[in-house]
């Protein structure tokens, strides 16, 4: 969920979501490093349904045909996760494991030697249809897992808390599923791309929804950089610098790169021409407005030319040649006013 409150129909609002309100975006991403493969915004009910659910159709919009058939593993949560999708996934080379609801259609819904509230933790019970599997596994809750690549059980098991025949609590190591073993080491991908974003976003507050999302993509393509980065550096035997610091050199060469193609091009006459003493550089230095400090709610003066007129409106814009105080916003622009009108030749 991209966070907003923007009155445009493809908002989305989820209660059981950190962020309730905002745009829904589907991802997939890598397990292992967070690194955001695919995804696309929610728009609501689509006409190129398949009618088989929100659920496949944002799956199989994911999957594009480079990663279908390349033998890829894939981790989905309950909301996701359906026998249909699974055996469709399977027939393109694409194993799969997730959560599952026991609703679903497709489910088996035998009663027969099932799990119940009293069975102590540990206990698996599981069905087989075909290459799905099914299973259940009694942790602190019922546990429903679906899977297409895993046995029911291969001797794996985990520390947990049980209680003992004298009523009293202890740890102990108790039989747990591969499938669920697998799905908790790897199924937290987009719960870490997401995580690495919120660190240092560059979201800001503004009033066209647009720009949110042109916001979360610079984010997302940052992100997506510095994993590249971590990658390359551990292959060349290097120390990968942190997200910060990846960040900061990212922004330092953009202004470089931005400087140097900005400057125009000198003429070849002037390459021999004698240096200017400095009156006559600081006579010909351009008008041009710059902050007070660091940024625009630091540092503010009473504008000369409001002062002029009778006013007393604070800005935190001056003017580098002329060293007085001006407004320069999109509804009152004194920068401009004061040039035009011949202050400046008078200070």
């Amino acid at each position: 969920m991209v966070a907003s409150k923007a009155r445009i129909g493809i908002k989305q609002y989820i209660k059981d979501k950190p962020t309730k309100w905002g745009y829904k975006l589907f991802v997939l991403a890598d397990s292992a490093c967070g690194y955001t493969w695919n995804f696309f915004v929610y728009e609501g009910k689509s006409s190129l349904a398949t009618g088989k659910g929100l659920s496949y159709d944002s799956v199989m919009q994911l999957l594009d045909l480079s990663l279908l058939g390349g033998g890829y593993q894939l981790f989905m949560d309950n909301f996701y996760t359906s026998p249909c999708l699974f055996m469709d996934l399977l027939a393109k080379k694409t194993l799969a494991c997730g959560t599952v609801r026991t609703n679903r259609q497709g489910f088996p819904k035998k009663k027969a030697n099932d799990l119940s509230r009293r069975d102590p933790r540990g206990t698996i019970r599981w069905l087989r249809d075909g290459k799905l599997l099914f299973l259940k596994w009694m942790d602190t809750r019922e546990v429903t897992m679906c899977s297409t690549m895993h046995k029911a059980y291969g001797g794996e098991t985990v520390l947990r808390r049980v209680k003992n025949p004298d009523g009293g609590w202890e740890m102990s190591r108790i039989p747990i599923p591969a499938a669920v073993k697998d799905y908790n080491k790897y199924m937290g991908g987009v719960d870490l791309s997401d995580a690495l974003i919120g660190y240092y976003n560059v979201l800001h507050k503004t009033t066209k929804w647009y720009k949110t999302f042109f916001f979360h993509f610079v984010d997302i393509a940052v992100v997506n950089s510095f994993i590249l980065h971590q990658h390359l550096s551990r292959a060349q035997n290097k120390s990968p610098l942190s997200q910060k610091e990846f960040r900061e050199k990212l922004v330092s060469e953009l202004a470089a790169l931005s400087s140097t193609s900005a400057a125009p091009d000198l003429p070849a006459s002037t390459s021999h021409a004698p240096d200017l003493p400095a009156s006559a550089k600081a006579a010909e230095e351009p008008c041009c407005p710059e902050y007070f400090g660091s940024d625009a709610r630091s540092g503010r003066r009473v504008c000369a030319l409001c002062k002029l007129s009778g006013l007393k409106v604070k800005t935190s814009v001056y003017c580098t040649k002329c060293s007085v105080p001006l407004c320069f916003v999109a509804s009152r622009n004194c920068f401009r006013k004061w040039h035009t009108d011949g202050h400046s030749q008078t200070v």
